[in-house]
């Protein structure tokens, strides 16, 4: 890999000043994560270190990795964090190991750390590093490596260089097992409302739909493929976007539980019952899957597992010893309660 960052091989603080049109002083402000900078003034200094690809060196970085592993979520407001966290917190404790848990190395950046928060991260110092749900840039990944922290991504939101070590669960093999539950119900007519349209954390799902239904010699609808960005307000709008059809569909897959539960809001709005009317599964069997009435019907991720599974492997890097193969995928299963049921008037209505 080609080394970027000060000195020689990299550009130095005042290149980057340079280019953002600000003194030295000011841009190492904004690298160290300094407050007292104007925010258009850091907009273009941040640009200036992703364009020119910077990578700072920590002042005092720590001889001895400390005995902690740092957890960095999207945030702590939901029951997917704490899936995560427990798996996390277990496999830690079992390899005598503290977690630090960061919940604002992402936020509002896309999924995107803070060159700033990393430094610190790195100079206080850690055996290793799980990202849950980020999406991380080249420089970043040219960060971690520079200061050697190992680090592994859970559920990546893009696909990460090759060699990085990734846990994800089979989402396409269960989209597909989703779909055949409803066709095997006698659902003809079903409708997916998927993540993100163009990362893998979302498509892999919308396939595993689509090939479910070529695997029935069934054509998808473009009408009934939607998209919600796993957001639960979105999913409601598509959901009645999808029963203003001419000819609705009588079975939603959506893919994630928060859409799911979205989806079912909505047609109770519609004054549509689950599932006398309507068919719905979800996707995760995350806690309130089990809370809502009807109990949901909806694909297991594993996030305890896929957790523990990435601190292992991490602990791997760190002791020398490379685990086999970069990426893993853990088996999903469908879980079965009350929100699917055969279509009103039969099969093939």
């Amino acid at each position: 890999m080609t080394r970027t960052g000060p000195g020689p091989a990299g550009p130095t603080l005042a290149v980057v000043a340079r280019a953002a049109a600000v003194s030295i002083s000011t841009a190492s402000k904004v690298v160290n994560g300094r407050e007292d900078v104007a925010p258009e003034t850091r907009r273009r200094v941040t640009e200036a270190l992703e364009a020119l690809g910077y990578v700072r060196r920590p002042r005092r970085p720590p001889r001895q990795p400390p005995p902690v592993v740092d957890l960095v979520v999207p945030s702590l407001d939901n029951t997917w964090s704490g899936a995560v966290l427990r798996g996390v917190e277990e496999a830690a404790h079992q390899a005598g190991l503290e977690v630090m848990v960061s919940a604002g190395l992402t936020r509002n950046r896309g999924g995107r750390p803070a060159r700033g928060r990393l430094d610190r991260l790195a100079l206080r110092g850690t055996s290793g590093v799980l990202f849950n749900l980020a999406e991380l840039t080249p420089a970043h990944h040219a960060w971690l490596e520079q200061h050697r922290i190992p680090y592994a991504m859970i559920d990546p939101v893009a696909d990460p260089p090759p060699g990085v070590l990734t846990v994800r669960a089979a989402d396409e093999r269960g989209a597909h097992s989703a779909v055949g539950h409803l066709l095997a119900l006698g659902h003809v007519r079903i409708a997916v409302i998927g993540g993100y349209r163009r990362k893998p954390c979302g498509s892999g799902r919308v396939a595993g739909y689509r090939s479910a239904l070529a695997a029935a010699g069934l054509r998808p609808r473009p009408e009934f493929v939607r998209y919600a960005d796993f957001d639960a307000r979105l999913a409601r709008a598509r959901t009645r976007e999808l029963f203003a059809l001419e000819e609705p569909p009588t079975a939603v897959l959506a893919c994630s539980d928060p859409m799911a539960l979205g989806v079912c809001q909505a047609l109770a709005e519609l004054g549509l019952r689950v599932p006398r009317d309507v068919s719905v599964v979800g996707f995760g069997d995350l806690p309130e899957a089990e809370w809502v009435t009807p109990g949901l019907t909806t694909v297991r991720r594993p996030l305890d597992e896929m957790a523990a599974t990435a601190l292992r492997q991490l602990l791997r890097i760190r002791e020398g010893r490379v685990p086999p193969g970069a990426g893993t995928e853990l088996p999903t299963r469908l879980v079965e309660r009350h929100s699917t049921a055969p279509p009103r008037g039969g099969a093939f209505a």
